[in-house]
């Protein structure tokens, strides 16, 4: 199909005018989504606790109800586990997205509603798809398929009527059949458990499919490039699918692989979108061509936004905004209200926003990943421009990253220790800690400042991990494949001593 089918034209035009509206109205469509919420939610237990049937305003909600995480709402959760109903919500829950975290082995389970899936997730997706081709009406993406590298789901012991899986498995598992005959590889491929073998399957099940646009983490979706190009022997993907024209990335920063992609896609044709779908809700798609134009703030999706400012955030009462009182290049902690059940819950990211009108942002990194032993305030953000600018100075590419803090003892200085595993370094391994050094004291203010004449921080000491180093890690912690991901930067070094232990 060349261009664009009437039924298609039709769907482009609806979405189109939804988004254009919330985009000239942003707080008043915030307004009714919070009023939708707690009306809807008035009478479940936890709306009745704190008396949602009376809150006036969106300042009324702020006073009655904490700020949560996963901690305090896993009473509730439990429960629902366990088969009760109209806790948090009060639709009927029965699946659940899994995240095993980053930092410990202990899982979340993080309630899927119906409304969720229909009016979140879904239509995420279905608005990255309008917003594509409204931007690209000669698109053929609607002519092939979507490669989608998804994770598993299984059944929850807790509840023989309960389910959970990754969330990509959760939505796969639900999506309507309209979508399924239009994404690859089969179900049956797409929530196997065993990751390795389930790459192998999605390799050869999927190398005669017309694949026309991929979804998936960056990490995952290189192992799947590589695997194929050894089984058919072709030199790029584009001589394994010659139409492919787009790939929807998430989950993880997407600058440490552009130039890897370049290379696997050698097509100035091609085109990268970025969206940020978390377990909790999908928050953001990039609306324009420009990824430095930062992702557009989906605010009719269900969910309603607050934000801490990261110089309150972990303050016995921090300031929380709302979305008109946010300003533009300033770190918050994102608090999302949800229609299934999460209530003022801190996600763990952090986001600036890079514009007002619209509302667009990035995501700059994670509450507990940062680098901040000596007043340095490094956010993954940093870390990433950083990694990216000296793979561009040195010709390397970079599979993966993690760092964290030397303290300082006696007369010795403090440093940042990195484990870096390399795809291709064409010099020293000193040369490139040197670009990296000098690229993050460019975009961090506060590091140049410690680094300078070495008062407070040394030069960053850089291991180079083993091809294959990471994943043997997450195997070992029992979190490969899916979304799971190395956590970048920590100020403990407890993740780090064990990704040395993998560098011998």
């Amino acid at each position: 199909m060349g261009l664009l089918s009437p039924a298609i034209k039709s769907f482009l035009k609806l979405r189109s005018g939804v988004i254009d509206n919330f985009m000239l109205n942003p707080i008043d469509t915030q307004k009714q989504v919070f009023h939708d919420l707690i009306s809807s939610a008035q009478f479940t237990e936890y709306g009745k606790k704190y008396d949602f049937q009376h809150l006036n305003s969106m300042r009324d909600f702020q006073q009655a109800v904490p700020l949560n995480n996963y901690d305090s709402l896993k009473p509730y959760i439990q429960r629902i586990l366990q088969g009760e109903q109209n806790i948090l919500w009060p639709s009927e829950i029965t699946w659940f997205a899994k995240s095993s975290g980053t930092t410990s082995d202990k899982s979340k389970f993080i309630p899927v509603s119906r409304e969720t899936l229909d009016d979140n997730h879904f239509k995420g997706g279905k608005d990255a798809i309008a917003l594509y081709l409204a931007r690209h009406p000669e698109s053929r993406i609607t002519s092939g398929k979507c490669l989608v590298i998804g994770g598993s789901h299984q059944l929850n012991q807790l509840s023989e009527d309960s389910f959970y899986g990754d969330l990509s498995a959760v939505m796969m598992q639900n999506m309507p059949w309209t979508a399924q005959v239009w994404r690859t590889p089969d179900l049956s491929i797409a929530l196997m458990d065993e990751w390795e073998e389930k790459i192998e399957k999605i390799a050869r099940s999927t190398i005669q499919e017309n694949v026309t646009f991929i979804t998936g983490v960056p990490t995952w979706t290189i192992v799947l490039f590589k695997r194929i190009l050894e089984i058919t022997g072709a030199k790029n993907m584009l001589e394994v699918w010659p139409n492919l024209e787009l790939y929807i990335h998430g989950g993880v920063s997407f600058k440490p692989y552009r130039e890897q992609f370049r290379q696997f896609i050698p097509s100035d044709d091609m085109k990268y979108v970025e969206s940020y779908n978390a377990s909790e809700g999908f928050f953001a798609i990039q609306d324009t061509d420009d990824s430095e134009a930062g992702m557009l703030l989906l605010l009719n999706h269900g969910i309603f936004f607050e934000f801490i400012p990261m110089d309150e955030f972990g303050k016995d009462k921090p300031v929380v905004h709302t979305l008109k009182e946010v300003k533009t290049g300033i770190n918050y902690a994102i608090v999302v209200s949800t229609n299934t059940g999460l209530w003022r819950y801190i996600i763990g990211d952090t986001i600036q926003f890079v514009s007002l009108a619209p509302y667009r942002i990035k995501v700059s990194g994670r509450t507990s990943f940062f680098l901040n032993a000596f007043g340095e305030e490094v956010i993954v953000d940093n870390a990433d421009e950083a990694i990216a600018r000296a793979s561009k100075a040195t010709g390397a590419i970079v599979n993966d990253y993690s760092a964290a803090p030397v303290f300082m003892t006696g007369n010795t200085n403090g440093t940042h220790e990195w484990v870096i595993e390399f795809e291709y370094l064409p010099c020293p391994l000193e040369v490139f800690t040197g670009e990296m050094d000098k690229a993050l004291q460019q975009v961090n203010s506060d590091y140049e400042a410690k680094r300078h004449k070495d008062i407070a921080l040394r030069m960053p000491v850089v291991h180079r991990m083993p091809a294959g180093g990471f994943a043997a890690w997450l195997k070992h912690k029992n979190k490969l494949g899916g979304q799971h991901k190395v956590p970048r930067l920590s100020n403990s070094r407890t993740i780090l001593e064990e990704l040395l232990a993998y560098t011998q």
